[in-house]
C-alpha cells in the first residue's frame, strides 16, 4: 500500500500544481439536479441575517433552501486527470454541520436561474452534536421538556468548508470560480451517515467492532469527512479501537484525489484499498497502476466481510456499486441496518 500511494504521489506532483497563467485549478462536482449527496477572503463581512435577504428555491429535495453567503477560499485540482477540483468556501455559520454526510445546496451569487448544485461537505463536521443519552437512564423532567422545545440556537462560529466536486458539462461556473468571489449557500441539509444510532450501543446486540467504507468517484467526499470526523470510534490495529478498511474505486490512477490522505487515514486506522476500473488507460501522469482492479465490489467479493455480525458500513457513490455491494453484506450476514446511507 505504502508503494502505490508513493507511486501515485510521484506521478500526480505535476499535475497538482495550478497553473501559473491562473490561480484556479479545476475540481470534481456531484449531481446538480439531483443531490449526489454523494476558502476564506480577509475582505468580506458575513451576516447571518442575510439569510433573510433571499427568496427561497424550491427543489423538491429536502426543505426550502435559504440562502446566506459563502466566499471561495481556493479552488484546485484535486486528482492528476482534472477531472475534479477541490473547493473551500468560508461561511458564516458552521455549526449546523454536525455530521459527516451532510450537505448544502450552492449557487452563483443572486442568480434564480441557474439550477443550485448539491454538494455533500468532504470536510470535518465544524459543529458540535448533540450528546446522546447513555442507555437505559431515563431522562428527567426537564430533559424531557427541552428536548421537546427543540435544541437552542448555537452561537454563530464562522467555517471553512471543504467540497469534492466533479467536472461536468453544465456547472463550469462553480468549477471555475475564482477565489475572493462569493456565492450563495443554503442551510446545513439531511442527517448525514446515522452513525450513533445505527454503530453505537447494542442496538443489535452485537458491538460495532468493524466498519468498512466504500466509494466511488466523487462519493469519497461524505466518506472523508466521516474519516476525519472521528465519530467512527476506529483506531490504528491494536490499539483498542474499531478496525476500518476503505475500498475507494476511479477509472484510473489520474482520476483518483486525496491521495496525500491515504497515509493519514492509514494512521488514523483506515486500511485504504484504491480499486482502478479501467487501468489500462494511458495516463497523461505516466502511472502505471500495479495495485486491485475492477470495481469496489469485486474487491469486496474477493475479500469477504470479516465479523459481519460485528460489523458497519458506510457507501456513498454511483448506483450500480452500492446495491451490488448491500447486496454482498447483506449476504454476508451484516445487519441492514448497520449499511448506512447519507440520504
Amino acid at each position: 500500500m505504502k508503494l502505490l500511494i508513493a507511486a501515485l504521489l510521484t506521478s500526480a506532483a505535476s499535475a497538482f500544481a495550478p497553473p501559473s497563467s491562473s490561480s484556479v485549478v479545476y475540481r470534481q462536482s456531484t449531481v446538480q439536479e439531483v443531490p449526489s449527496v454523494h476558502g476564506k477572503s480577509n475582505t468580506l463581512n458575513y451576516n447571518v441575517a442575510s439569510r433573510n435577504n433571499y427568496r427561497p428555491l424550491f427543489m423538491g429535495w429536502g426543505p426550502d433552501p435559504i440562502w446566506s453567503s459563502g466566499a471561495v477560499e481556493s479552488n484546485i485540482q484535486a486528482c492528476p486527470s482534472g477531472s475534479c477540483i477541490s473547493l473551500k468556501l468560508n461561511v458564516a455559520d458552521g455549526t449546523e454541520f454536525m455530521y459527516p454526510g451532510q450537505y448544502v445546496q450552492v449557487k452563483p451569487s443572486g442568480d434564480t436561474d441557474i439550477n443550485p448544485a448539491f454538494l455533500a461537505i468532504a470536510s470535518a463536521p465544524s459543529g458540535t452534536p448533540p450528546k446522546p443519552t447513555p442507555p437505559g437512564k431515563k431522562k428527567k423532567a426537564k430533559d424531557e421538556a427541552d428536548a421537546a422545545a427543540g435544541p437552542e440556537p448555537a452561537t454563530p462560529e464562522p467555517a471553512t468548508w471543504e467540497f469534492l466536486i466533479k467536472k461536468t458539462d453544465n456547472n463550469d461556473w462553480l468549477t471555475n470560480i475564482q477565489p475572493g468571489q462569493t456565492v450563495d449557500v443554503s442551510q446545513v441539509m439531511g442527517g448525514g451517515f446515522p452513525i450513533q444510532d445505527n454503530l453505537e450501543g447494542f442496538k443489535y446486540d452485537f458491538p460495532t467492532q468493524n466498519v468498512l467504507l466504500f466509494a466511488s468517484g466523487s462519493g469519497i467526499a461524505p466518506i472523508r469527512s466521516a474519516i476525519e470526523s472521528k465519530q467512527l470510534n476506529i483506531a490504528p490495529a491494536g490499539s483498542g479501537g474499531r478496525t476500518c478498511t476503505l475500498y475507494y474505486g476511479v477509472r484510473t490512477p489520474d482520476d483518483m484525489p486525496y491521495v496525500s490522505k491515504f497515509a493519514q487515514w492509514e494512521e488514523l486506522g483506515v486500511q485504504v484499498v484504491p480499486v482502478i476500473s479501467q487501468p489500462d488507460l494511458p495516463c497523461e501522469s505516466g502511472a502505471v497502476w500495479q495495485g486491485r482492479t475492477g470495481y469496489v465490489q469485486n474487491a469486496l467479493e474477493e475479500d469477504g466481510v470479516p465479523i459481519p455480525r460485528n460489523s458497519g458500513a458506510l457507501l456513498c457513490g454511483v448506483k450500480g456499486m452500492c446495491e451490488s455491494v448491500k447486496s454482498t453484506l447483506l449476504e454476508s450476514g451484516m445487519f441492514e441496518g448497520r449499511i448506512l446511507f447519507n440520504f
